[in-house]
């Protein structure tokens, strides 16, 4: 019992080995170029508005101090 114990560790410490291997290999490769630093840029002509000074923002800002 305490061989086929072991024997299912080692296996599953190999996978969980070969898998970070492979996630790894895979993410160095779809990274791209190394000038964005993983970081998808677009070409929208759009400009990115993350943050509008409305009346609940305010709100929200006052209770959270």
């Amino acid at each position: 019992m305490n061989e086929s114990r072991r024997g299912f560790v080692k296996k599953a410490a190999l996978a969980g080995a070969m898998t970070a291997v492979g996630v790894a290999s895979a993410h160095a490769s779809s990274s791209g170029s190394k000038s964005s630093n993983g970081v998808v840029v677009g070409k929208s002509p759009k400009k990115e508005i993350t943050y509008k000074k409305t009346q609940a923002w305010e709100d929200y800002y006052k209770s959270a101090l």
